[in-house]
């Protein structure tokens, strides 16, 4: 379990100003009551088993990660304490509904079947969509024109192999079970190109037998493809705390924080 507290001196600031202005009506709190004044703390559930973005460090068996190293900083923008509470997978949505945390930062994806149990904030990350390909064909466009007559791998029944059938009709869509498979004919020359998350196909990029090949491109913005948001997840009723996320998030995105620890992590833009 980690915590993190931060300084209170804004709260003693504003504490010490409104004693102030309610001049002889009230005592003023002193700034010693002020600063023992107990300051609620932000639970934040998180599992601990998906790296880069959250895992155990077996040195200090504490968790690390971009999604833990994010949190720290999105707390001090909020002048908030939070503690990370470590919580299995199975079960993370029933424990914030039940009120065993606050929130869920864990890579969490924004869904509609989820969205129908609990609130997100703005989204903090995202995957994008990407087309891979031998090394012997430049990046460049990779509308569906571009790929008019190529033929173009997905994992089957996933939001990407859709994507494609809804757009790409003049391509020869091959679905597979496993992102693997797909990997494998596209390094014998089987397919023109692979379409997915890029997350998972920079793994296959940084293997010896990716290096047959690279991006040629992402998903076009139009047609957009508008899947993989993950954003915090908490109860529909905690409106105040969303909106104090949000802020937090928007301020590290507009500071530079947030890159500093994308680049630490990730070799892709995220946001």
């Amino acid at each position: 379990m980690n915590a993190f507290d931060l300084g209170r001196k804004p709260a003693i600031l504003a504490g010490l100003l409104a004693g102030l202005s309610a001049g002889l009506a009230a005592p003023m709190a002193s700034a010693d009551e002020v600063m023992l004044a107990p300051t609620p703390v932000i639970r934040i559930a998180m599992e601990g088993a998906y790296p880069p973005f959250n895992f155990i460090d077996p040195d200090s068996n504490e968790l690390q990660g971009f999604e833990a190293d994010l949190l720290t900083s999105i707390c001090h923008a909020m002048l908030a304490r939070c503690e990370i509470v470590q919580h299995e997978w199975d079960g993370i949505i029933k424990g914030l509904i039940n009120r065993e945390y606050d929130a869920i930062m864990s890579s969490l994806e924004i869904t509609e079947k989820r969205e129908k149990r609990i609130a997100f904030s703005d989204p903090y990350y995202r995957i994008p969509a990407v087309f891979v390909g031998s090394k012997e064909v430049l990046p460049g466009e990779v509308t569906p024109q571009a790929l008019a007559g190529k033929r173009i791998g997905a994992v089957e029944r996933s939001d990407h192999e859709a994507y494609l059938r809804s757009f790409y009709r003049d391509s020869e869509i091959v679905p597979y079970a496993e992102a693997e498979e797909a990997n494998l004919d596209l390094l014998v020359g089987r397919l023109d190109a692979v379409f997915g998350n890029e997350f998972q196909l920079s793994k296959f990029l940084q293997s010896r037998e990716g290096e047959c090949c690279h991006v040629l491109g992402a998903a076009p913005a139009d047609p957009a493809y508008r899947r993989e948001l993950y954003g915090i997840g908490l109860r529909k009723e905690d409106e105040d705390l969303r909106a104090r996320f949000n802020r937090a998030i928007a301020q590290v995105k507009a500071d530079g924080t947030y890159d500093r620890i994308r680049a630490k992590y990730l070799s892709f833009d995220i946001k």
